[in-house]
């Protein structure tokens, strides 16, 4: 059914190549209705300073309350006044988890500039941030750039990621209060006015059908507790069955939720529908009473709760520690919003209603026509149907789209545990195991394809994808990887986390690490999180030499940052697992890590002994390459010491060995390095 616009204002037109990153944002609805207070709240929000950081924004509400479209919609009014980018992340997963800053820091620093060097993970240490946290402060100074922060937790989760620069502005969302931030004045979302409500219906129902039954709308309105998000799902509704009446879906939504009320149960049909439908209406309060209800379970905190004293000192090291996490606001179960989601569940086909409960398999609850027909196991055509079906009934969001146009769904975090819930109940665990293999299995396939397109040299090609799924060219490739990398690396980790598919999860992690460093902008802190992976499945199934070999990539990945320290601990953490396996490659290897790092730190002592140490090693594995290099090692950390007749021998050492093994290069730097020695000497060194 067509949709009327004419009631309703399209919003800001700004064309999103005007500001960089405003394509990130959630692209929300297509037309939005009322909320000019809440707009003009935030703008007065927005011109307030404070002093040594930017004006932070909090737009608070219980879910379903727009508040994401919201930010969404103020963001794009705006965009124009910060020139240098728009940036978006979200900080709770759909199932309430909780996103640490340190990981949403190194998102944004990507948005910001790809090209950056992102920080690796790290620990805090001694108070102070996570290194991602402080990069990105670093790299906002003298910036004009607007943050939107979606779904955060607490407080916790937003101070390290606040910039000192005040000419930036961060906008973040909630469903609860965020104790601990001063100066704030949230604005609170309840919800809708009447006419807003009307006019959104209209929209999306149609104009006459509202018009002719305004007391049913009203019904309608009250009945959702005027919260976008019920409106629209009733919305959707009405628009699968053009016969019924606004008024019976005033009522049926009553009864639903009344029935709700008594079982707790979603998927029960529950009798005595219609006492419980009066009862529900009868408790519901009138819409003033409701918003000021929602306003204080979602954005106001006691004054005493509130009065954190402000930071002192320089600027650059006030960042607060938040309080302890909160718990996701749960949607109860005599909420309208979940009654308005049963009536609409109750009327999808069985494919459709499979299609929405698979979904919450999928990583990061998003999905394309790719991955979801992977998950349900049907052709992609019929995949993307369905996806485009729950959409226009409100089931699911639309994401901004891949990079080569293919449309991308989400499922809506206040809908999140109901489904996982149904899904418990109607689908066999042996289904959702499969499920999940035959994702991972897709994911592994489109991988190792980009791979083969990227380096046709590198191994056997897979084998050809079918027609609907596959990567049409080195570019379409590495626009692939490049797009889906948080997806494919969330879906790594979810299956290594539950920890019955490591064998899939395995194969996609090696996949990985094979086509990310072929694009060109493989992000050393991605490749640290792959490794980070290898080894948890390492060590989960006692394979100490791979765990071994795992350790021994992460100590490389934090030498080559310059994380001595981290490094070194990797390096003995892997000579410990190559020992027990008696591995002497690995374990000089390791000693060989240990000895750079050390040396690296200055402490030339330790760094001749480990040095020494891999040298015994590879001596007796007959690597007379290493050998000739482990000697000219040792005699720069002898020199370093001032034993410099040990490190003439040395040297000397080396220039044997590299001329028993006509390495002529090797004996040119050796020969110059004892030259420079000598010459030093000479000189009274």
């Amino acid at each position: 059914m067509a949709r009327k616009t004419a009631t309703m204002d399209p919003g800001p037109d700004v064309p999103s190549s005007a500001v960089p990153g405003l394509e990130r944002l959630p692209a929300g609805p297509a037309l939005f209705a009322g909320r000019r207070a809440e707009l003009a709240a935030l703008r007065a929000g927005a011109t307030r300073r404070v002093s040594g950081r930017c004006p932070v924004l909090v737009l608070a509400g219980r879910p379903g309350s727009g508040r994401t479209a919201l930010a969404a919609r103020y963001a794009r009014t705006v965009a124009a006044e910060y020139p240098d980018g728009v940036l978006f992340t979200r900080l709770s997963a759909p199932d309430g988890g909780r996103v640490p800053p340190g990981r949403a820091a190194r998102l944004l620093l990507e948005q910001l500039d790809p090209q950056a060097a992102v920080p690796l993970p790290g620990v805090v240490e001694d108070g102070r941030d996570e290194p991602g946290c402080v990069a990105l402060r670093e790299a906002l100074a003298g910036l004009k750039v607007l943050l939107v922060l979606d779904d955060v937790r607490d407080a916790g989760q937003v101070w390290p990621l606040i910039a000192d620069e005040p000419g930036c502005l961060v906008i973040a969302t909630t469903a609860g209060p965020l104790t601990g931030i001063e100066d704030i004045d949230p604005v609170i979302l309840g919800g809708l006015d009447r006419q807003a409500s009307a006019e959104l219906l209209a929209d999306l129902v149609g104009g006459t059908r509202i018009s002719c039954d305004p007391v049913g709308a009203a019904d309608l309105a009250e009945a959702c507790a005027a919260r976008p998000a019920a409106l629209r799902l009733m919305a959707g509704w009405l628009r699968g069955d053009p016969k019924i009446a606004v008024t019976e879906a005033a009522r049926a939504l009553d009864r639903v939720v009344g029935e709700q009320s008594e079982s707790g149960n979603p998927g029960e049909e529950g009798a005595g529908s219609a006492t419980a439908g009066k009862s529900a209406r009868s408790a519901r309060q009138k819409p003033r009473e409701k918003k000021e209800e929602e306003g204080r379970a979602a954005g106001a905190a006691p004054a005493a709760e509130s009065a954190v004293p402000e930071p002192a000192g320089d600027p650059a090291s006030w960042v607060k520690p938040g309080p302890e996490p909160a718990e996701p606001v749960p949607v109860p179960d005599n909420d309208p919003l979940l009654g308005a989601f049963t009536l609409l569940y109750r009327g999808l086909s069985a494919a459709q209603a499979r299609m929405l409960r698979t979904l919450t398999l999928a990583p990061a609850q998003t999905a394309d026509p790719r991955t979801a027909s992977a998950l349900v196991g049907c052709p992609v055509p019929e995949a993307a149907a369905t996806l485009a079906a729950l959409a226009e009934r409100e089931l699911l969001g639309e994401e901004a789209p891949a990079v080569d146009g293919t449309p991308r769904y989400r499922v809506p975090g206040r809908l999140y545990p109901r489904l996982v819930r149904l899904r418990e109940q109607e689908d066999r665990p042996a289904e959702t195991e499969l499920a999940r293999a035959r994702l991972l299995e897709r994911l592994v396939r489109l991988t190792e394809s980009a791979r083969a397109l990227l380096d046709p040299a590198d191994g056997a090609a897979p084998d050809p994808l079918p027609a609907a799924l596959r990567l049409r060219s080195p570019e379409h490739a590495r626009d692939w990887l490049l797009g889906e990398r948080e997806l494919l690396l969330g879906a790594v980790a979810d299956a290594i986390g539950q920890g019955d598919l490591d064998g899939s999860a395995g194969r996609l992690v090696t996949a990985l690490l094979r086509a990310l460093p072929l694009t060109g902008a493989a992000a050393p802190a991605d490749l640290y999180r792959l490794h980070e992976l290898v080894l948890t499945v390492a060590e989960r199934k006692a394979r100490p030499r791979r765990a071994s070999a795992a350790l021994l990539n992460l100590g490389d990945l934090q030498a080559a940052a310059g994380r001595w320290e981290q490094a070194a601990a990797h390096y003995r953490s892997a000579l410990e697992h190559a020992r027990t396996v008696g591995d002497e490659p690995l374990c000089a290897r390791a000693l060989e890590g240990a000895a750079g790092c050390h040396r690296a730190l200055g402490d030339a002592v330790r760094a001749a002994d480990w040095y020494g140490r891999a040298l015994g090693l590879r001596q007796s594995l007959g690597d007379h390459a290493a050998e000739a290099r482990l000697l000219a090692r040792v005699a720069e950390a002898h020199t370093a010491q001032r034993r410099f007749d040990e490190a003439d021998r040395e040297y000397r050492a080396a220039l044997a060995v590299l001329r028993r093994i006509g390495d002529e290069r090797g004996r040119e730097a050796v020969g110059a390095a004892l030259a420079d020695l000598r010459e030093r000497v000479d000189g009274g060194w």
